[in-house]
């Protein structure tokens, strides 16, 4: 814990509040998505703008503390404990340039708020299946859109970054002016910088075909194979994933899907109506769905396609990358989590990567993944009467499913980061020697040492 004397230094630094442990408010501050992570740090700061965030990283920096950033909570797979946490749900800076088709966003800036104020433009970002995540945040782990098979990763987009570095200096990184760091900061996560705010090219906000079909779970071996023959006739417009979904009995779950075993495919066409419903007639014919969404959408109902949960929860996530889902892959996730099978874990997800997720930008960037078929996350639910399972399970799960994984994953898909072997497989080596080359000079005292750290 900061001295006193310390402690009123930095109050007398910053414009918004700081909170100790003991203080009022607190508890909120802190608070992260997943509730069954409780961070922990020494010292809180709610930034409101960047000269905030320059003067808390000084001041860590002086007293030899790490500093770690928050902003909606989301993401938090490992508590944080001890240290100075910059919250900076505060930075709500927010402008829509309709002429350049860019946006310019604070630190703390949700997917949802942007839709409201580029939607009335006719323009989209890149968010992924909940509006309700930080844009920065994400896009520093490279962002997976909804629509990534079309439009690509969201850091694809990003045209710059204001930043504080680890010397509190302010800096604005672009291709042109600092092409190095430009690179890191896409994909690398929260390694080499805070980053106050971010701009972005938008894209033509239109109508889509798109929605969930949950078929019962005993039917889990025809749905998936039928996907499986299914994926490689849709086209690189069209986004999709499958889930098989153990939904507790719970009110915020729709009354025919409690306490039951589903399969959830998800589906998104940046094209009409009618070719949409062309190319998912295949899959609507499979078994007899008990629930059928898709439908035309405008972009604000983008949330609708994955119907990810709206509320806090407590869980524990785990992820990885697949080079193939074919037969076998099929029988071993049926086998240990399948119709029958008594497992604690409220997902397991596959999403088809390829398209333009695939394709090399032409500057280089720090995103892992484009070279794999398929994603995979499971998530487990830490209810009191299975929490103590879930580990386990996860395990289970990624050991029956070796054979068929890259062993590598994606550092917003990653989970809980482990030893450093376990988070050096969120990049490929390469690149991961790049970014571990780069901390010694852009974070020599590995100041920014929490979350998915390589320090």
């Amino acid at each position: 814990m900061p001295e006193p004397a310390a402690l009123l230094e930095l109050k007398q630094l910053v414009e918004g509040p700081v909170f100790g442990p003991d203080d009022d408010g607190f508890a909120d501050e802190v608070f992260a998505f997943n509730v069954a992570t409780v961070h922990q740090p020494d010292i809180v700061v709610g930034a409101v703008n960047a000269n905030d965030v320059a003067a808390a990283v000084k001041w860590a920096v002086a007293q030899g503390t790490g500093v770690s950033v928050q902003a909606t909570g989301h993401g938090a797979t490992e508590a944080i404990i001890g240290g100075l946490m910059i919250s900076t749900r505060r930075m709500q800076d927010l402008e829509v340039d309709v002429a350049a088709r860019t946006a310019t966003v604070g630190a703390g800036v949700k997917w949802k708020t942007l839709i409201e104020a580029a939607t009335p433009h006719g323009l989209m970002g890149l968010n992924g299946s909940s509006s309700d995540v930080g844009i920065v945040g994400y896009t520093l782990g490279g962002g997976f859109p909804v629509f990534g098979r079309a439009l690509g990763f969201a850091a694809d987009h990003v045209r710059s970054f204001q930043v504080v570095g680890s010397d509190g200096a302010h800096r604005h990184v672009d291709a042109g002016s600092e092409p190095e760091l430009f690179s890191l900061l896409k994909g690398g996560k929260g390694n080499f910088a805070v980053v106050t705010s971010m701009t972005f090219g938008l894209h033509e906000s239109r109508e889509f075909y798109g929605g969930g079909i949950m078929y019962p779970g005993k039917d889990a071996d025809q749905v998936l194979t039928a996907f499986r023959e299914w994926v490689p006739t849709v086209p690189d417009d069209a986004s999709l994933s499958i889930a098989l979904l153990r939904l507790p009995d719970v009110e915020f779950v729709p009354e025919p899907l409690r306490g039951q075993l589903m399969v959830h495919l998800r589906f998104a066409f940046l094209g009409s109506a009618e070719e949409g419903a062309r190319l998912l007639e295949p899959m609507r014919a499979v078994s007899t769905p008990v629930m059928d969404l898709a439908r035309p959408m405008t972009y604000p109902e983008i949330d609708l396609v994955h119907m990810d949960p709206q509320d806090p929860l407590p869980y524990e996530e785990a992820g990885g990358l697949l080079h193939d889902f074919n037969e076998e892959t099929q029988a071993a996730l049926l086998d240990i989590a399948g119709p029958g099978i008594d497992s604690p874990l409220l997902l397991i997800e596959v999403r088809v990567l390829g398209g333009a997720l695939a394709r090399r930008p032409e500057l280089v960037d720090s995103i892992n993944g484009r070279g794999a078929k398929f994603s995979l996350l499971t998530i487990g639910l830490l209810a009191p009467e299975v929490a103590a399972l879930v580990p386990s399970h996860i395990r289970a799960l990624f050991q029956a499913l070796q054979p068929h994984l890259t062993g590598f994953t994606m550092v917003n898909f990653h989970g809980r980061p482990g030893d450093a072997i376990d988070r050096a497989r969120a990049w490929d080596p390469e690149t991961f020697d790049r970014l571990k080359a780069a901390k010694t000079t852009y974070d020599p005292s590995n100041t920014f040492r929490y979350g998915h750290g390589i320090g």
